[in-house]
């Protein structure tokens, strides 16, 4: 925010220099980014009178003028300057002058005619055009004649040249600073002066009373209205002062009525609008939601398309302004305006800014609403209106004032423990020092008990909100230069991994152990993902996280699956002509439940090439599973997920619990990404995987006794699988069986269709004597009765 020094010590007595201000205010919060002191660069430069103007004896172009600057003699000016006549007050830099640019004026001659002096335009002020009035432009820089000069005055004080300009940096919790008021309040505690609130007083001269009708159909988004009305208007330029104000604050001076609603916006922080009267027609306002889709064209010309979340002020009839954003094309002030409604209102924050962002319209108006302004503010900022008015004969104030209030704001209170706020901030504030602070920031305090204050919020602080807001309060104005540094005290530890981060590393190792490749990918993704793995409507896979503000489409859901994710990856490298690929990811996918969000680690791993095929990938599942521990785990056919190919997908499961699923990626998932390859893929749950690893390693002694290996050749039907063959086997072994391993599965010419010949080869060895051919005979034959009892799994003869 830009603020003028000047302008700010009509508020508050500041005696500091700009800069020694501007470091002060740093200090206490408010941070000054820059100083800029206008005028600086000009010297000698004072008000002239010009009395007499002769055509140039030797030059067409050039005039010679009498110009009186306060002294017993005219001084001479030879100019040729068009915009000048008798009369005339304008800036004249003398000899020896200084003016922006390291421009310095001497006397000279021009065409044998002395000229002690230079006129000035407004350019040669360093006074930038867009804020000047035309027929100041091309030209000498007249100054206005409503005001009274006297020649010889110093030009930086009679055009506000010497003042300073300061750019503070205002955060968005601190709505109420910005204005001059705000920067006010800052500014006297930070001094340890008083803020001069402005003596607002209205006559009302007019005899009429106001017969606005004022109605309020959305009590949420506007919660108070106020209107008062003026007639016998007279539309002119505003004073300078007014004027150079507005300019310096970044605002274009366009009528006095205008000018006045912009200078209380600035002063209290109150956007306003006034209405010309005769584009409300009925006397009445009614402020309501737009109708959805209509359209409507603002001040600027633009047509703006509306929806019905926003909030506009009509007559009942037509719109007549966006609330607090722009008014609309034909309700603002004209030239013939005569008579006008002051519209001073509050909204809501949330919705000025989401109607902003909507129609891509952001004004000084909106951008002050949105951050929130105090409902007595509206009160106090109408009144400051008004009285302007009066102040610059601008018209007559109607009798009475609107105010639609429904629920009118409750004064707001809030109980602290000075005791815990020193212990925090490391100081010892006595209770008189901690209200010092407290009532110069315009809180009451009321002493509950011995270490409880129950503090009155002022109306314009909307930040305070809990005990931690006021500990900041106390530590700006107190002084963070002036609490105690310390050294942090308390117990060091070393940083160590935990063991699931121990764990993830051992995969990950592993898996990079089997030629494996890490990605990383991002965990937003797009919800078309699932449909390109065909995954089912119905499928907890759509349950899904959902971001309140995505960047996109294409990152506006959490995953609940990292499949998509590799198969993009692998599209990437199929799509580069890399012939083969294998890559693992350990990261997180989320679902929702309980709305409270749960995430899961997940490995997934992927593959395709010409040598691999779905073996490959579960022996690469399998070493990473013996290498974090996860023993008794089965693998069990699955048809019903449509993202496999059906018959060459498995779920892996342990301990009747599902932890992961391995296979073959259906041809037209395949398709949905434009990969002309055979894919596999495996999606491990790490957390289940965790809780079920056993890492205890048991030793044993060699073995004392020799083994004895029988190998069989069993005839089975296609649906039998090996788990439950090595099951059989396993319970059947009456503790004789070291180890059973497959090492074929046959089918062909000589075998029946719809079965299958599996060969394993089983080790016998006993840890208390040497087997015998009777005792393996015994324990073999048990073996394959049971296996032809249970799985009508007959020995091969041949």
């Amino acid at each position: 925010m830009l603020v003028s020094l000047k302008w700010l010590r009509e508020y508050v007595d500041i005696n500091d220099d700009a800069k020694i201000f501007g470091d002060k205010m740093t200090m206490t919060g408010t941070k000054t980014e820059t100083v800029e002191y206008l005028g600086e660069d000009i010297s000698n430069v004072v008000v002239a009178k010009i009395l007499k103007i002769e055509k140039h004896p030797d030059a067409d172009k050039l005039v010679v003028t009498q110009v009186d600057i306060g002294k017993e003699e005219p001084v001479q000016i030879v100019t040729g300057a068009k915009n000048v006549n008798e009369g005339d007050y304008v800036p004249v830099a003398l000899d020896g002058a200084k003016l922006p640019g390291g421009i310095e004026i001497r006397n000279g001659v021009l065409r044998g005619v002395p000229s002690n002096g230079m006129m000035c335009s407004c350019k040669e002020l360093g006074i930038d055009e867009k804020y000047v009035e035309e027929y100041k432009k091309n030209g000498i820089y007249i100054l206005d004649m409503e005001e009274k000069y006297i020649p010889g005055q110093c030009i930086k004080d009679v055009l506000g040249l010497n003042d300073a300009i300061i750019e503070f940096e205002l955060t968005s919790n601190r709505p109420d600073c910005r204005c001059m008021i705000g920067i006010a309040r800052e500014a006297a505690v930070t001094t340890g002066n008083k803020v001069k609130y402005p003596n607002i007083k209205v006559k009302e001269e007019s005899d009429k009373n106001i017969d606005v009708n004022v109605g309020i159909e959305n009590n949420e988004l506007c919660k108070r209205y106020m209107a008062r009305r003026v007639t016998d208007v007279v539309i002119e330029p505003s004073p300078y002062w007014m004027q150079r104000r507005l300019i310096e604050a970044g605002i274009r001076p366009i009528n006095n009525i205008v000018d006045i609603t912009n200078y209380v916006m600035l002063e209290m922080g109150q956007p306003m609008h006034a209405f010309d009267m005769r584009e409300i027609g009925n006397d009445k306002i009614v402020v309501k939601n737009a109708t959805e889709g209509e359209t409507f064209i603002t001040l600027d010309g633009q047509e703006r398309k509306l929806t019905s979340e926003m909030l506009m002020i009509t007559n009942g009839e037509k719109n007549l302004g966006l609330a607090g954003i722009m008014g609309g094309e034909e309700s603002g002030v004209k030239d013939d305006t005569t008579e006008i409604m002051f519209e001073s209102a509050t909204f809501n924050a949330e919705n000025i800014r989401k109607t902003s962002k909507i129609l891509g319209l952001r004004t000084e108006s909106s951008s002050r609403f949105e951050k929130g302004i105090a409902e007595k503010t509206a009160e106090i900022a109408l009144e400051r209106a008004a009285q302007l008015v009066e102040q610059l004969k601008a018209g007559r104030v109607v009798k009475g004032v609107i105010d639609e209030y429904p629920v009118k704001f409750e004064k707001q209170t809030i109980t602290v423990s000075p005791r815990r706020i020193n212990a925090r901030m490391g100081i010892e504030l006595s209770m008189d020092e901690f209200c010092k602070i407290l009532e110069a920031l315009e809180f009451v305090c009321h002493l509950k008990s011995e270490d409880e204050l129950l503090l009155e919020i002022p109306y314009f602080r909307l930040d305070i909100a809990q005990e931690a807001d006021i500990l900041e309060e106390i530590a700006r104005i107190y002084g963070f230069e002036n609490i105690p540094s310390v050294q942090l005290q308390g117990n060091t530890t070393a940083g160590v991994r935990t063991e699931k981060q121990k764990y993830l590393d051992k995969i990950k190792d592993t898996a990079i152990s089997c030629g494996l490749y890490e990605i990383l990918t991002y965990s937003f993704v797009s919800p078309k993902g699932l449909d390109k793995i065909r995954v089912p409507q119905d499928s907890k896979l759509r349950d899904v996280v959902k971001l309140i503000n995505p960047l996109g489409e294409d990152t506006s859901i959490m995953r609940s699956t990292m499949i998509p994710n590799m198969l993009d990856v692998l599209y990437t490298n199929v799509s580069r002509n890399i012939e083969e690929t294998g890559i693992f990811e350990c990261g997180h996918v989320f679902t929702p439940e309980d709305m409270a969000g749960v995430e899961e680690t997940r490995l997934c791993l992927g593959m395709y090439g010409k040598d691999v095929d779905f073996f490959t990938l579960k022996g690469i599942v399998e070493k990473i599973f013996e290498r974090s521990g996860l023993k008794g785990h089965i693998y069990k056919s699955e048809t019903e997920n449509t993202s496999f190919h059906p018959g060459r997908c498995a779920n892996i499961e342990s301990d009747g619990k599902l932890v992961g699923v391995i296979g073959e990626i259906h041809p037209q998932v395949l398709e949905n990404y434009g990969i002309n390859k055979r894919v596999y893929i495996s999606e491990i749950n790490i957390d289940e995987v965790f809780e079920q690893s056993d890492n205890n390693i048991v030793f044993k002694s060699l073995p004392k006794y020799p083994a004895i290996t029988r190998d069989i050749a069993l005839l089975t039907k296609d649906e039998i699988q090996v788990g439950q063959i090595e099951d059989i086997i396993k319970e059947n072994s009456g503790g004789l069986v070291e180890s059973c391993e497959l090492f074929d599965v046959y089918k062909g010419d000589q075998i029946e269709l719809g079965y299958k010949s599996i060969a394993y080869s089983i080790t016998y060895r006993s840890q208390e004597k040497t087997l015998t051919d009777k005792d393996i005979a015994d324990r073999h034959s048990k073996i394959l009765f049971e296996l032809e009892r249970q799985l009508n799994a007959k020995l091969r003869e041949q």
